[in-house]
């Protein structure tokens, strides 16, 4: 694997304004997470993969009703109530899948080279700035009427990190020894490098997280609820989704094609470029976004599972919308329910008695076509 070299001096420009100098770094093509299987192909899998083990775990559950008592429904309702078969079902989802397969590879071709071996780099940067940070401090205090040069005088003996913060990041105490000559440079404090480790490792990577679940969801409510809204669009895509009035777990990604794609494989690539993810992030959130969305279809309502926990977006919340009477609500999927409640379209209401007639109803219908099965036979 060849390498690119890539060096900064050890006294480079930060020096000369007294900011500690920037380290060298070498950087290297990422290796791929599993030695005998590339990131490009990993990509790809992984989310499918994700969305058959979780699928297949609540399937079992379903075919043995392990926890009958946090079914959404009853099995009747599963055999009377729908309108799509089970191959049906995974037919579209097979070739939805195929279809987010070829777009992953799309997305893989189009990301520039990964690369490692800036880490270091990258977190004096941001050392950099938090060190920046400090210089306006006095100013800022001054606006406030407080003198921060004397409050750092006074401190300077007890707590001389702090009254370093107060001076407006000055650490004269900290320095390293550069070079053979051994000549004194500006060092970064033990808490800036902590801090500005925090930054690059956690909050940047959280906060693209964050804008990447904002733009999924807000791209699936306002399409979501488009397609409800205009009937051509309902009549000719999103009614497909609708022949399971009983969603189980597999039966997530059954859509019209078009729909799938506008809706759960446009909107998750979106999310992925506009927020700036890696590749392995968006790894991540591809196979987050697989699994939540199986979840939101279960059929159960399971107090151990935590993303039932988590937002109030969950198998209970969807399944309200799958229902003739709750058809016109609860649009948002598939992280949080923000949507609706600001815009109104949330659900509203004790559910128990309907739920009940609907189970009540479907068992009524199977018990008839059961007596007439046996009468024939008779």
């Amino acid at each position: 694997m060849a390498n690119l070299v890539m060096a900064t001096n050890g006294t480079n420009v930060t020096s000369a304004t007294g900011l500690p100098p920037l380290p060298a770094y070498t950087v290297v093509e990422q290796q791929d997470l599993i030695s005998w299987l590339p990131d490009f192909y990993l990509a790809i899998i992984a989310p499918t993969a994700a969305y058959w083990v979780v699928s297949i775990i609540f399937h079992i559950i379903d075919t043995f009703d392990f926890f009958p008592q946090y079914r959404l429904h009853t099995p009747a309702e599963i055999a009377q109530r729908n309108k799509a078969s089970r191959y049906e079902v995974l037919r579209d989802v097979i070739f939805q899948q195929m279809i987010q397969g070829v777009m992953g590879a799309v997305l893989g071709w189009t990301d520039p080279p990964q690369y490692v071996g800036m880490e270091e780099y990258d977190v004096a940067v941001w050392a950099t700035r938090v060190r920046l940070a400090q210089r306006a401090l006095p100013a800022f205090l001054s606006i406030l009427g407080i003198n921060a040069a004397s409050i750092s005088k006074n401190m300077a003996g007890s707590h001389p990190l702090l009254a370093a913060v107060l001076a407006g990041g000055q650490y004269p105490f900290v320095t390293n020894f550069a070079g053979s000559s051994g000549m004194a440079v500006p060092a970064f404090a033990t808490w800036e490098i902590l801090v500005a480790k925090a930054i690059y490792h956690v909050i940047i990577p959280a906060i693209q997280f964050f804008l990447s679940i904002v733009f999924l969801d807000t791209w699936q409510y306002f399409l979501h609820r488009l397609m409800h809204q205009n009937k051509w669009l309902y009549t000719k895509f999103h009614s497909r989704h609708h022949r399971l009035y009983v969603p189980y777990a597999y039966g997530a990604l059954y859509n019209h094609p078009v729909e799938g794609f506008l809706l759960d494989t446009a909107g998750a690539g979106l999310a992925y470029k506009l927020s700036g993810m890696t590749a392995r992030q968006g790894m991540v959130f591809w196979v987050m976004s697989s699994i939540k969305t199986v979840d939101d279809h279960c059929g159960y309502a399971l107090p151990w599972d935590p993303l039932q926990h988590i937002t109030s977006n969950n198998a209970a919340y969807h399944d309200i919308h799958h229902q003739s009477w709750g058809i016109k609500t609860n649009f948002a999927q598939p992280f949080f329910t923000f949507w609706d409640r600001f815009l109104g379209t949330m659900w509203h209401g004790d559910t128990t008695l309907k739920y009940e007639r609907s189970r009540l109803r479907a068992q009524e219908i199977l018990d008839a076509e059961a007596k007439k099965e046996s009468a024939k036979a008779q």
